[in-house]
């Protein structure tokens, strides 16, 4: 009988940098064990394998600088190590990048790609972008984006970066805004739609999000930029809470879907978009306004892709 080709690592003690500090040991874990799938890290972590400074922790532990992690021996089957993506996504996201400095990245993330691996993908955004940098040991996700929705995402190559940035979306010290193609003729009068939301996983395991009242309070503004006769609106979405699918739900709230929403969205009127060549969410994060440290401030509008722009054309015509 043969046995699967694997690797055994060695126990291994690992020092937080001061600048690791209060990130939580799994997705510290996660980092620093490139190639070790998340299951075995949350696997060694709930039997109480990995210990902090020789004692047990909880996956939620939030590391203090110069904490020693003793991480125990891994088996790694050849099989588990991640796959070389795809040539030709690391250059669509090679080339989505629309600002880059020392410590943040900021994309035009293509409708369809999922942020970061997991629910059955094995990559996403991150990944791709640890494979295209590197030397970037950080890298982490500050904000999402639904994988169907495209725009200007975050991720920040240092982890004072990350703080900073967390903090400003705490306050609201960041300004992002959205574009929606939503059914039918939204009231120019309708500025803003405050409806709490609550959060529901289903059997499948898929997230769905409603209105009620046992919500947590969720605020979005919103703006008629350009109407096409009774048939739809484009609008400026402005979420000030950041909950999720907020601007989806509100949308759908307000009695204006959002076109290609399979989840909110209203059939008829995401099959009439589809005919138009509308194979998408029509959802886009397109301006993004960021304090920097140093006090500056960022800001950035991203383009919609051909998709959204043609559908738009035929519906003006």
């Amino acid at each position: 009988m043969t046995n699967t080709p694997s690797q055994t690592s060695g126990v291994q003690i690992l020092e937080v940098a001061p600048e690791l500090a209060g990130q939580r040991i799994d997705n510290f874990l996660r980092t620093q064990l490139r190639g070790v799938p998340k299951t075995l890290i949350y696997r060694i972590l709930r039997k109480g394998e990995v210990r902090v400074n020789k004692g047990r922790i909880k996956p939620e532990y939030k590391l203090q600088a110069g904490d020693l992690v003793r991480v125990p021996p891994l088996r790694l089957a050849e099989r588990d190590e991640p796959e070389p993506l795809a040539q030709g996504l690391l250059e669509r996201l090679e080339s989505a990048i629309v600002y880059e400095d020392k410590a943040l990245i900021v994309l035009n993330k293509p409708a369809g790609i999922a942020v970061h691996g997991g629910s059955g993908l094995s990559y996403g955004v991150i990944e791709a972008l640890r494979q295209l940098r590197p030397d970037a040991k950080e890298l982490e996700l500050v904000h999402r984006l639904d994988r169907d929705t495209s725009g200007l995402l975050m991720v920040a190559k240092k982890r004072s970066m990350l703080r900073h940035l967390h903090q400003a979306l705490r306050g609201d010290g960041v300004d992002k805004r959205y574009m929606a193609l939503v059914r039918g003729r939204w009231d120019t009068s309708k500025k803003q739609v405050s409806a709490p939301l609550l959060k529901n996983t289903l059997r499948s395991g898929e997230r769905m999000v409603e209105v009620t009242e046992d919500g947590k309070e969720a605020l979005t503004l919103f703006r008629v930029l350009r109407r096409f006769g009774d048939f739809a609106t484009l609008v400026e979405a402005k979420p000030v809470t950041g909950r999720t699918h907020q601007i989806r739900v509100h949308a759908r709230h307000a009695g204006h879907s959002i076109a290609g929403d399979s989840k909110y969205g209203d059939e008829d009127f995401t099959r009439e978009v589809r005919e138009l060549g509308g194979k998408r969410l029509f959802l886009h994060a397109y301006a993004l306004k960021v304090p920097l440290p140093d006090g500056g401030e960022l800001s950035l509008e991203a383009p919609v892709d051909e998709v959204w722009a043609r559908t738009l054309e035929r519906l003006g015509e």
